[in-house]
């Protein structure tokens, strides 16, 4: 018996699904490396800006005729600024995601280089650092989370990459300020808003691919069974030991981003374009540790790259204060290496405590970094006036101690459910 063409089944033709949403469901577990290059790029600009507020301070000190405490409370301003927007930002574009945020919010960076060049009283530099505070609450959360997006599963690889740019650009800042900022006064500042305007041009690119792709990537997915299964305590209590953590980093951190090179031209009579050189160095160092910590910590687990991050650098705090020159900038890369490591790895399992909550979880510990690195250049600002800057060193040698701590953390390895 032969069967009619007529008489077989039909085949049925699945639904047509919109290009853009199938490339982006095919590619959700491809590591963009293009995007993650652009948002790095864009974070290193970034955080070049940001950096020559603390690389001109000699500038400024002398200029303005400040205080220890002022420059503190320019770092504060700035810090404060980012730190209190930056999780209200996250917790915003979590429900509403805005790509167009990231170009706008370098608008505010951009304002607030143009007027730190042009300042005429020390009232209107802190404008100008609450402007470029501003910019920076607006850009980290949202570049986290593009960051994620486009891990496709490498979180911690992501969040290293992310972080290595705007270590790299925070590194450069000194560099530059004693190539171009110190030989020819604090209105060259302006020269730099090109960089502002090339990170806005990059930003609206990232942005295209953010607006595209959100609806697959960004999507929340809700608690599954390869998420972490942990009470609400253990949560909370996890996130009280993190809070601890970046205490103590951004602490020691804010001493010798903000007053390193006043420690040298004290202790050692090293000019100033020397100081900033030292201060590039140590920065670039804490570039490179920056790379480590998240690929690391995909492999071996974030907790153990937390605590050696965090405890491992107090052997080299504690002979600082005490070392020569040579062995001044010796134990600063050191330290750079190891204590940098820590964000990428803090960051990705503070994401992972709360899943779904990437732009307010990046928000809230980006805030909390910035905003106690500010505390910090405040305090030790006023500790540097009343007791002298070698004490700062002697004092804050002992905070990477707190990564003891690290101790009580859950192995979130050991708690997928």
């Amino acid at each position: 018996m032969q069967t009619r063409v007529e008489d077989m089944p039909l085949a049925v033709e699945p639904p047509a699904v919109p290009p853009v949403v199938a490339s982006a469901a095919q590619a959700e577990h491809t590591t963009e490396f293009r995007i993650l290059g652009a948002i790095s790029f864009s974070h290193l600009l970034n955080d070049m800006i940001q950096s020559l507020i603390l690389a001109i301070y000699p500038i400024l000190k002398s200029g303005f005729n400040l205080s220890f405490a002022q420059i503190g409370t320019i770092t504060l301003t700035y810090q404060i600024t980012a730190s209190l927007l930056q999780p209200a930002v996250g917790l915003i574009t979590d429900k509403k995601p805005m790509p167009y945020s990231l170009p706008i919010g370098m608008g505010f960076t951009l304002c607030g280089l143009l007027l730190l060049a042009t300042a005429p009283n020390f009232a209107v530099l802190l404008v100008a650092a609450a402007l470029v505070g501003t910019g920076s609450s607006v850009f980290h959360p949202e570049s986290s989370r593009v960051a994620r997006m486009a891990s496709g599963g490498r979180h911690g690889l992501a969040q290293s990459l992310f972080q290595v740019g705007g270590n790299a650009g925070a590194s450069l800042g000194p560099l530059l300020a004693a190539w171009i900022i110190v030989p020819h006064g604090r209105g060259s500042v302006a020269w730099f808003a090109l960089a502002a305007l090339l990170a806005i041009v990059v930003l609206l690119q990232v942005s295209r691919w953010y607006r595209d792709h959100h609806a697959v990537r960004g999507k929340p997915k809700g608690r599954s069974a390869s998420h972490i299964v942990l009470s609400q305590a253990q949560v909370v209590w996890s996130l009280v030991i993190l809070g601890l953590l970046i205490f103590s980093k951004y602490f020691y951190l804010a001493s010798i981003s903000s007053y390193y090179t006043f420690f040298l031209i004290h202790k050692f009579g090293v000019s100033v374009q020397n100081a900033q050189a030292h201060l590039f160095v140590f920065l670039f160092a804490v570039a490179v540790g920056a790379l480590i910590g998240g690929p690391v910590g995909d492999r071996i687990g974030r907790k153990w790259v937390i605590w050696a991050s965090i405890l491992g650098v107090a052997p080299f705090t504690l002979i600082l204060p005490h070392a020569s020159l040579f062995w001044t900038g010796v134990l600063t890369v050191i330290i750079g290496l190891i204590l940098a490591s820590a964000f990428s790895a803090i960051l990705v399992y503070a994401q992972e405590l709360i899943p779904g909550r990437v732009g307010t979880v990046s928000g809230l510990f980006f805030g909390f970094a910035f905003g106690m690195g500010g505390i910090g250049a405040a305090v030790l600002g006023h500790i540097a006036d009343a007791r002298g800057i070698e004490y700062v060193y002697g004092l804050c040698a002992y905070l990477p101690l707190i990564g003891i701590i690290t101790a009580f953390l859950p192995n979130l390895e050991g708690k997928r459910g």
